[in-house]
């Protein structure tokens, strides 16, 4: 019997598992602390633990939502809450591509847009609120606005970030080789700064999630947020908590659609992978 013969039998298991086989175990095991939460609020609600005046259960909370689906009630006020953040996320997030490969490309560019950016990013844009209130209104501008400036500035600080984190002696070596700075953006700091990029994406969707919950709370009219708003003048729990885990629902869903991108995009990039 030789050395690799005497190798424990789960070890040898584990190497020959197919790897369609662990992802999908691996799909598993992250819903496991989910539906443990889930079981334990519910658990609670019903031997009387949580108070279901201020925390419904689990299971009412989604008799609430496939009521307000099968009405169509929840699915328009989902179709203004992702039409203001899709505006908002292409604006913002434009806008800080644009001007975070300026500052990061550009000398001139790093001396005029990186230090108004930096001060400006240190002041909270929810906070905000009343003076752009007095600019732009409470209509639509408003929910956009909010949900441009979160977006902008993770989409801005992780392309500058990425772009001044490329090794030099990499664009030394592709100027030796005679390409120009176009094919130098496109072959060495476009792929180089990918994976700060799509961090700051998903940070962007992030914030984006966050400024709409606040934005549709100023005299919305339509969205998520003013559903929470009006269920919460009739003391209707069900509703406020269904919308919370809309929003949820919809920060982990376009986290994943990112992540996926990433794979995709960044195949040739072997970060640590967990053990």
């Amino acid at each position: 019997m030789t050395l690799l013969d005497r190798r424990p039998r789960t070890a040898r298991a584990v190497r020959t598992e197919p790897p369609a086989a662990r992802r999908r175990a691996r799909r598993w095991r992250r819903a496991v602390t989910p539906v443990l939460l889930a079981a334990a609020w519910e658990g609670g609600a019903r031997i009387g633990l949580l108070d279901t005046d201020k925390l419904p259960a689990p299971s009412t909370v989604l008799a609430t939502g496939w009521r307000l689906a099968a009405d169509g009630t929840l699915g328009g006020y989902l179709l203004d809450s992702l039409q203001r953040a899709a505006l908002g996320l292409l604006i913002g997030g434009l806008l800080g591509l644009a001007l975070g490969a300026v500052a990061g490309l550009l000398r001139l560019g790093d001396d005029l847009v990186d230090p108004t950016v930096q001060m400006a990013r240190m002041l909270p844009h929810l906070g905000l609120v009343p003076l752009l209130i007095i600019w732009v209104g409470i209509g639509e501008s408003l929910k956009v606005t909010l949900v441009g400036l979160g977006a902008f500035f993770p989409v801005y600080l992780n392309t500058y970030a990425g772009i001044r984190g490329i090794d030099e002696r990499l664009v030394e070596a592709a100027r030796a080789c005679g390409l120009t700075p176009l094919e130098r953006v496109r072959h060495v700091i476009v792929p180089g700064a990918l994976p700060s990029l799509f961090l700051g994406l998903r940070f962007a969707f992030a914030a984006c999630w966050l400024s709409l919950v606040v934005g549709e709370q100023v005299n919305g009219q339509g969205g998520l947020g003013f559903m929470m708003m009006e269920a919460r003048e009739f003391s209707q729990t069900d509703v406020v908590v269904l919308g919370l885990l809309v929003y949820a629902t919809l920060g982990l869903l376009s986290d994943l659609a990112l992540r996926y991108g990433e794979r995709r995009l960044l195949a040739w990039h072997r970060g640590l992978r967990a053990t």
